[in-house]
């Protein structure tokens, strides 16, 4: 190990031990089934808030931001925003009702509204693939990070992100994570504003030198939708909807909402993850905008990821430009870690309720779990299959990878939410409708983006697929379900009720 490595070794052991010590610390609080699953709904508004942040700030944010807008220009500026503005939505139309439900998970709440077990098989079956497709990029943005700063082998990272993950999820579950990934938001938020606050300083005090010109075309950097034939339009207002709608379908982020004791907490938790989401997300941009000046060379070459990662050094050398790189390592390190519990969370919570508790595969998994023990096998799951995945295909780039994962959200989940919580009318045939053909659609788009790069044309509708598959999915359910009327549940109304009323008017509430 070379000197120079020393800062981000240093920097990734200290995320490691700090997040098994915390981890460690919650599972003392861990006894029951809920604790592993909902935290036992006792999760205050503000602590949830922190832990949501922390999950939700991915690889994508942490460094896919900043190398897209060093890459692609002011365009890539709406991830962000619409990362934030989903939780606009998502506090207007689904927390508050969510929680109420009573629900563990987006297939409980599926065979609770419309009682159905095939719905809530192929919810099951969605947020698998969702969050699957979202874990991915977490482990090859692990490997990037420890590749750019220690010279580590590519494998390295997943590897380590993985079986930190699988100790802190499977031992301690949802109250332990929570206190984990709290911590880590506020480390991510310390490790990217500390670094920038230096590095804009070190920038003015050059003289503010100009952008390197050789990266990109800096009049096309400026200017919004500038492309041809309406391609920069429609990727626009696709990613928009992607990201606006996508954001309540994310396993990971709904899962959270149920550990808040009511729905007038879910919706404070809303509002205090706004304000912590806009304060992160003005960091990226300054990375991206530095990184015109000092490192255009990382745009030529496609290595834009690594932005974040390699501009301390390219600014500064000597002790400060090390001690700053191990800090950004640090913070991206915790978040590969945070969202990757989250997301394994989420999967585990499925798997452990729909395949290992259930027996749906009982001549392959073989006896039937209970409990905890069967959240764990789930957890094994959850982490091991995209683990493989990672290491075996190339890197698709973190935030596009991210960016498919929020469509295909969109594209399913969002109008079973949307139109069961809202709408008496929805039937579990109409669901199923809705269900499958916004997965086919956005799905399609996912194994295109992976085998492909499009570039115009009816090719480009693959490229970001939400601004037609989102309503194709909302369009099949409302159809399916107006030809499929007689199918409307008989306990619709009082379910509704349920979701809608305050929790002192005291409607039923037994599913806890």
């Amino acid at each position: 190990m070379t000197l120079e490595a020393l800062p981000g070794v240093v920097a990734v052991c200290a995320v490691a031990v700090a997040t098994l010590v915390i981890g460690s610390w919650g599972l003392r609080l861990s006894r029951t089934t809920s604790d592993f699953f909902v935290a036992s709904r006792t999760v205050h508004p503000r602590l949830n808030a922190s832990a949501i942040g922390g999950e939700y700030l991915s690889a994508a944010s942490f460094l896919g931001v900043a190398g897209l807008l060093l890459t692609f220009g002011a365009d890539m500026l709406w991830y962000p925003i619409g990362w934030t503005a989903g939780y606009v939505v998502l506090l207007a139309l689904v927390a508050a009702p969510l929680r109420r439900s009573g629900a563990y998970t987006l297939p409980d709440f599926a065979e609770a509204r419309l009682g159905s077990r095939g719905v809530r098989a192929l919810c099951s079956l969605l947020v698998v693939a969702i969050a699957w497709l979202y874990l991915i990029p977490q482990f090859q943005g692990a490997g990037l990070t420890l590749r750019s700063a220690v010279g580590a082998p590519a494998w390295v990272g997943p590897v380590v992100v993985a079986l930190v993950v699988l100790v802190n999820v499977g031992s301690g579950g949802m109250r332990s994570i929570t206190l984990v990934q709290a911590f880590q938001y506020w480390l991510k938020l310390t490790a990217l504003l500390i670094p920038a606050a230096v590095l804009l300083a070190v920038w003015v005090g050059q003289g503010t030198p100009a952008a390197d010109v050789g990266a990109a075309d800096l009049t096309e950097w400026s200017r919004p939708l500038a492309d041809d034939c309406g391609r920069g339009l429609y990727l626009t207002y696709s990613l928009i909807i992607a990201t606006f709608l996508g954001t309540m379908g994310l396993p990971h982020v709904v899962v959270r909402f149920y550990t808040n004791p009511d729905g007038a907490a879910a919706r404070r938790t809303t509002m205090t993850v706004l304000g912590l989401l806009g304060i992160f997300y003005v960091i990226p941009p300054v990375y991206g905008a530095l990184g015109r000046v000092y490192a255009g060379e990382l745009s030529r070459s496609g290595r834009s990821d690594a932005l974040v990662l390699e501009l301390p050094r390219l600014m500064l050398d000597g002790p400060l430009g090390d001690a700053l790189t191990g800090l950004v390592t640090a913070g991206a390190f915790a978040a590969f870690l945070s969202t990757s519990s989250g997301l394994s969370i989420a999967v585990a919570g499925v798997l452990g309720q729909d395949v290992f508790e259930r027996g749906l595969l009982d001549r392959v998994v073989g006896p039937r779990l209970r409990g905890v023990a069967a959240f764990r096998a789930g957890c094994v799951v959850a982490v091991v299959v995209p683990l493989i995945v990672a290491l075996a295909l190339p890197d698709l780039g973190v935030a596009r990878a991210v960016g498919l994962a929020f469509a295909v959200a969109a594209s399913t989940f969002c109008p079973l939410l949307v139109l069961g919580i809202w709408w008496r009318r929805l039937t579990d045939v109409g669901a199923m409708c809705g269900l499958v053909v916004g997965f086919a659609g956005s799905g399609s788009a996912v194994v295109w983006a992976m085998l492909s790069r499009p570039t115009s044309g009816w090719a480009l509708l693959m490229e970001q697929p939400a601004a037609w598959s989102v309503p194709l999915a909302f369009l099949a359910m409302v159809l399916g379900s107006r030809l499929t009327a007689h199918r409307v549940p008989v306990h619709t109304r009082r379910f509704l009720a349920r979701l809608h009323a305050p929790e002192a008017i005291g409607l039923d509430r037994s599913s806890r």
